[in-house]
């Protein structure tokens, strides 16, 4: 689960991480009274959207002009402008696809004297299984191309967690960043409180890009962009109070409802599987015959008849779906009750597009009998070659 990045800092803050002052603001009024209950002279006025690349971003409407998501305002009539041009219209960022988001909160900062711009992030490693700190000295809005360009200027520090942080730890980073008198202590604390937050509050992925060095020789975290990891979420209460439905896709909301993992893609067929495993491989085998995936998603090992339609129902609802596959391998689900789910979301859905379905395992003969005697136009296939292969020739016969 995402957050916020004023949300972000304000998890941190509990921690003892140095973060900049900043207030919240949802119309042009709150802005300029967040403005004014701020020291100034300058301003930061920032879009808050669940993705990164603000700063170089672009709004969707002529009147929010070319600025970008994040303006730096040098009097409290300019922030009121700002906020005035970047509420309630659309956000282009390289992360959020060609659709955007709208800006629906700003986030009022007290502006910084900058010296240096630093990059420091925090995730868990799955080849280690450990956490790993991710540093480099060129932080900032070019950091993608340092990565691309020269990842030799990108450090990477594992912290094992039988034994957890030590202050070696934050001296390694801090001379990889160049640091040094008292900023190495500044480090040493920072990272220390900052894997502390990581472990406490089950964070998956933590960036802080840019870390910066004022003039005054501080260290300060300038933007914070923290991910959680969803299946903790119910030790964290106070986490999911900070649930922005508005910034997530609507079909997943639904999905999350009836215990279905949907993620939203960019393709054509739709895809219902059992199985994480299973359903990257139909995925990547519809690509392999030369379309696209519309969805991942994941029924889960025990689907009932109910979750099965509205699995339907959700990949139906995505207008760019021009053919669904079903891949189900029954193990704890049986598949004559898969069976039975399509059936009931086919009539209740009206369904227009091609279906092709590949069954496997615990009652599949019953299943694919169940299908027949529907009298559906239910194509069956032998297996995930012949499904993919089926499936991508129906669509482009349809087009």
């Amino acid at each position: 689960m995402n957050i916020h990045e004023y949300q972000a800092k304000a998890v941190l803050k509990e921690f003892g991480v140095p973060v900049s002052k900043g207030v919240v603001a949802f119309t042009p009024e709150e802005a300029v009274s967040a403005a004014q209950s701020l020291p100034g002279p300058v301003w930061v006025v920032k879009a808050q959207i669940h993705a990164g690349g603000r700063g170089k971003g672009r709004f969707t409407e002529p009147e929010a002009g070319e600025k970008g998501g994040v303006r730096l305002a040098k009097s409290v009539e300019e922030v009121g402008q700002f906020a005035r041009e970047m509420l309630g219209n659309t956000l282009v960022t390289i992360q959020t696809g060609p659709d955007g988001k709208a800006v629906n909160r700003l986030y009022i900062e007290d502006g910084s004297a900058i010296k240096r711009e630093l990059y420091l992030s925090a995730l868990v490693d799955r080849a280690t299984s450990r956490v790993s700190f991710i540093t480099s000295t060129e932080g900032g809005m070019d950091i993608e191309e340092v990565a691309h360009k020269t990842p030799e200027q990108i450090i990477t520090l594992d912290i094992d967690p039988a034994s957890g942080f030590s202050a070696f730890h934050g001296r390694k980073i801090a001379f990889a960043l160049g640091l040094e008198g008292d900023q190495i202590k500044q480090c040493v604390k920072l990272i220390g409180n900052l894997y502390r937050a990581f472990v406490e509050k089950d964070i998956a992925l933590l960036e802080i890009n840019p870390l910066i060095v004022t003039e005054a020789g501080d260290l300060l975290c300038l933007d914070a962009k923290v991910n959680f990891d969803g299946n903790a979420l119910y030790r964290h209460a106070d986490i999911m109070e900070l649930r922005d439905l508005e910034e997530e896709d609507p079909a997943e909301i639904e999905a999350s409802k009836f215990d279905l993992s949907y993620v939203k893609l960019d393709g054509n067929i739709g895809c219902l599987v059992n199985g994480a495993g299973l359903a990257m491989a139909t995925m990547d085998i519809i690509k392999l015959y030369g379309e696209e995936p519309a969805n991942f998603l994941d029924v889960g090992g025990g689907a009932s008849k109910e979750k099965v339609t509205e699995a339907f129902k959700i990949i139906l609802r995505d207008p760019n779906v021009k053919g669904i596959l079903v891949n189900i391998f029954g193990g704890i689900m049986r598949c004559d009750i898969i069976a039975e789910g399509i059936i009931a979301a086919v009539r209740e859905m009206n369904l227009s597009v091609p279906l092709v379905v590949r069954l496997e395992g615990t009652n599949v003969e019953l299943g694919k009998q169940t299908l027949r005697e529907s009298g559906l136009a239910v194509i069956p296939a032998d297996d995930l070659a012949d499904a993919a292969q089926k499936i991508v020739e129906q669509v482009r016969a349809a087009a």
